[in-house]
């Protein structure tokens, strides 16, 4: 398939036989892409989405929700804070439900509208779009000057603008790493680390370092082939998407045959003067302003990210040379040829209602969870200890972690056996913080008349919390045989 790139020799648009992807060339070398700006409808919407979702991005971590970040991941301290609520491993169940309710809502949403995901909302497509390459086209010009100044000899005037915009790209670089590993450690600690001494949190600067880096290559350097060829997401189209999914695409029925013709010659079609062709008058305006440097008149593609900017430089030739928009614009592969699309579907009524019984199995389980999660194992030791007076003592551990964003106290009671009694080691009521989880061990002495049917005996507790809630756990007592 012929592929198109930007030839520095006369800044026009050639077709590349030998090219295998719109970055690479058959020897593997880099293809280096200079898309045009085409500033439509669809752009001004993508802008207002992508700067509104930066700001969500950078305010996420910071902003607090019942006293913790909306969004915490902290992997270390085994806790994950998300809009209010917090998740402990306990919690892998509701985790699990919302990894697959997630997964199920993007595959609903590329069924029904394509890779949307990928050009709207994706952050590779949103920092390179809105960030990173206004601030190239601001320093070093324009796509056809700055493919000729690549391709040139180094000056003074290269290398200086080379070295501004790398400056700029690490400073934001910087900022966003910082942002990124503030989602997984909070801003609170991120702060502390920040001011203190190198020495003392070394670790964070190699980290942040290496975060830096990565960010750096990537939409420095690397940027689309990051959707070309690193993200998986494309690959998996063959199976997300079908004949009515929604995707940008161009319309052959009215765009061919293509030729090259002014308005003039146009007036002369309609005017039965000459031979009628398509709408498409091969201008490469789509092709030019495509960021992963496909030909979309070629077909439904994988490198496609559906970001419409071939859509919005189509639109403005139509409206230059008298002809309807719409010659590329969201269609599906069965209303392009003629057949009504589906909205529902099997595969989108299966994907919809799995998605709403996870959604809500996830909703019940957080709405009946406790305020209060409580388990109860043997200590390490001996299993049971006879006692002096003829009683036997069961040496347990009581796990309770405060789930609520206030302070609460708890104690420990006896419910079976009824002849039961417990000695919490320490001060009873046991105070617990907000979200702080204690272990507090107990020894539960019964008498030894308890076993006569039996080594094992099964007992209850109830533990009566500060709010005036209650949780009962049972586990089985150990005693001697007789």
């Amino acid at each position: 398939m012929a592929r198109a790139f930007i030839d520095v020799d006369d800044v026009g648009i050639l077709e590349s036989p030998e090219a295998v992807l719109a970055t690479m060339d058959r020897e593997g070398n880099r293809r280096w892409l200079y898309p045009t700006l085409s500033k439509g409808r669809y752009y001004w919407q993508r802008l207002a989405l992508g700067w509104g979702l930066i700001a969500l991005f950078v305010a996420l971590p910071i902003v607090r929700i019942n006293g913790r970040p909306a969004v915490l991941l902290d992997f270390v301290h085994r806790e994950f804070a998300l809009f209010g609520l917090t998740f402990y491993p306990t919690d892998t169940f509701y985790l699990l439900l919302l990894g697959l309710a997630a997964l199920v809502f993007v595959v609903l949403l590329t069924a029904l509208l394509g890779r949307v995901w990928c050009g709207w909302g994706c952050p590779q497509t949103v920092y390179l779009e809105f960030v990173f390459r206004p601030i190239e086209r601001w320093i070093e010009g324009k796509e056809h000057v700055r493919a000729r100044r690549d391709a040139g000899p180094w000056s003074f005037d290269k290398a200086w603008r080379k070295a501004a915009k790398w400056g700029i790209y690490l400073v934001i670089s910087l900022a966003l790493a910082h942002v990124f590993v503030s989602y997984f450690v909070g801003w609170e600690r991120l702060l502390a680390w920040m001011t203190g001494p190198p020495t003392e949190h070394w670790g964070f600067f190699v980290m942040m370092a290496v975060t830096t880096g990565l960010v750096l290559f990537d939409f420095g350097y690397f940027r689309e082939q990051m959707c070309t060829i690193t993200c998986p997401y494309a690959r998996f189209q063959s199976v997300l998407l079908d004949e009515d999914s929604m995707i940008v695409s161009y319309d052959p029925n009215r765009g061919e045959p293509r030729a090259r013709r002014s308005k003039k010659k146009i007036e002369q079609e309609e005017a039965g003067l000459i031979p009628a062709l398509g709408d498409c008058i091969d201008c490469l305006a789509c092709v030019r302003t495509c960021p992963t440097g496909i030909d979309i008149r070629d077909g439904l593609q994988m490198e496609c990210i559906a970001c419409t900017q071939c859509i919005d430089a189509c639109d403005d030739i139509m409206d230059a040379i008298g002809k309807p928009r719409g010659l590329i614009r969201y269609t599906s592969e069965h209303e392009l040829e003629g057949v009504k699309t589906r909205v529902l579907r099997p595969r989108t009524v299966v994907y919809g209602l799995l998605l709403a019984a996870l959604v809500t199995m996830l909703g019940v389980g957080i709405a009946t969870r406790g305020d209060f999660d409580v388990d109860v194992a043997r200590a390490v030791g001996e299993p049971f200890v006879e006692l002096p007076d003829g009683t036997v003592a069961n040496r347990l551990r009581f796990r309770v972690r405060n789930q609520t964003p206030n302070a609460a106290t708890f104690e420990v009671e006896p419910v079976e056996p009824t002849s039961a009694e417990v000695r919490v080691v320490g001060v009873q009521p046991v105070a617990l913080a907000s979200q702080e989880m204690k272990r507090v061990e107990a020894f539960v002495v019964v008498p030894r008349e308890s076993f006569d049917g039996g080594q094992q005996q099964d007992a209850a507790f109830r533990l009566v919390f500060s709010d005036g809630s209650q949780q009962v756990v049972t586990f089985p007592l150990l005693g001697p045989s007789h």
